[in-house]
């Protein structure tokens, strides 16, 4: 059912089989799998993560390639309250591993908060990433464009992308090495810096032995109309044309509340067994915030994954059901 602070008083003294933080696509996939094996679930949830920005949801096999992201998400949400697991929109502020349960505060109402606190046996991290984007004096700008023709993933809208005139938005050096992938799908590449980044000599020529465009003037604003991204107005009123653009300057990883908790890490990315178990033998991850490729097909199947696993580890652990009445008489 769905929690607020009206009725969640009823639950604090329950002990869930799971908490699960993050409701997008790989949090729900695991949700629905849990209460599909007969498992109790929470599923706490911020509200507006990467999947719920995704205008297009353009390579998930059988939906329609114009289905947005959101409404992917509201389907999610509907069918994992429909088999009967518990949803609450809040901010999970911190976990504390007390041996044989975690305990989740959360911060509910960013107002006159409270901070009510849930306990579970499993926890799965499936809090996600927020792609940086281009900070410019007017964001909604940006976010006019952003998540339309204006891309943050390579993998999933590079077809999008293809032979296209295409500016690439960088916030490091080493970000700008994304051309040179970016032009299998395109050689039209324009890198923007915005100002903000320091570049070798030695990238330089490369991406002058390519033909990329090096443009280092502060970006003032993106041009187009209708959600259409055609160029940027530079600072010094100059223009450049594009048709579509590809925003490579990192990501934030939602995972403060694991701070407390000492997990095994490349980079930022939880490192994770094929069952998406972290170095913790009671804590998966899920979907962007784990190693691996950043993809709704792969957030699904992690889902899957985790929830599996703790059923396998659950069932196995519980006595077996017997028809009793059958064995009336049997015993001796």
């Amino acid at each position: 059912m769905k929690l607020s602070k009206k009725n969640l008083d009823q639950q604090l003294d329950r002990v869930y089989d799971v908490i699960i933080v993050g409701g997008g696509i790989g949090g729900l996939s695991a949700a629905i799998y849990l209460q599909r094996y007969r498992l109790s679930c929470l599923v706490i949830e911020k509200g507006k993560g990467r999947s719920f920005w995704m205008q297009d949801v353009t390579n998930y096999l059988g939906l329609h390639p114009h289905t947005a992201g959101r409404s992917v998400l509201q389907q999610g949400q509907d069918h994992a309250l429909a088999v009967g697991a518990d949803h609450l929109r809040g901010y999970v502020e911190d976990v504390t591993d007390e041996g044989e349960t975690f305990a989740v505060k959360v911060k509910l109402g960013k107002q006159d908060s409270s901070l009510p606190v849930f306990r579970s046996k499993y926890l799965i991290a499936a809090s996600g990433i927020i792609d940086t984007l281009p900070q410019l004096e007017d964001m909604q700008n940006v976010f006019e464009y952003a998540g339309y023709n204006l891309h943050v993933c390579l993998i999933c809208d590079g077809y999008e992308m293809a032979d296209t005139k295409c500016g690439l938005f960088v916030g490091s050096e080493g970000a700008i090495n994304t051309a040179f992938v970016l032009n299998w799908f395109t050689p039209y590449v324009t890198v923007f810096t915005n100002g903000q980044v320091e570049v070798s000599e030695e990238m330089r020529q490369k991406l002058q032995d390519h033909g990329y465009p090096l443009v280092e003037t502060p970006i003032k604003k993106f041009l187009g109309h209708d959600h259409e991204m055609t160029g940027v107005e530079l600072t010094d009123g100059s223009t450049v044309d594009l048709q579509t653009g590809l925003i490579s300057m990192g990501s934030m990883y939602h995972d403060d509340y694991l701070r407390d908790i000492s997990l095994e890490r490349n980079g930022n990315n939880i490192i994770t067994d094929s069952m998406c178990r972290t170095s913790h033998d009671r804590i998966f991850a899920v979907g962007d915030i784990k190693e691996g490729i950043n993809q709704v097909s792969i957030a699904v199947a992690d889902g899957t994954l985790a929830a599996t696993a703790i059923w396998r580890e659950i069932r196995r652990a519980s006595p077996p059901r017997r028809w009793e009445e059958n064995l009336i008489g049997v015993k001796s």
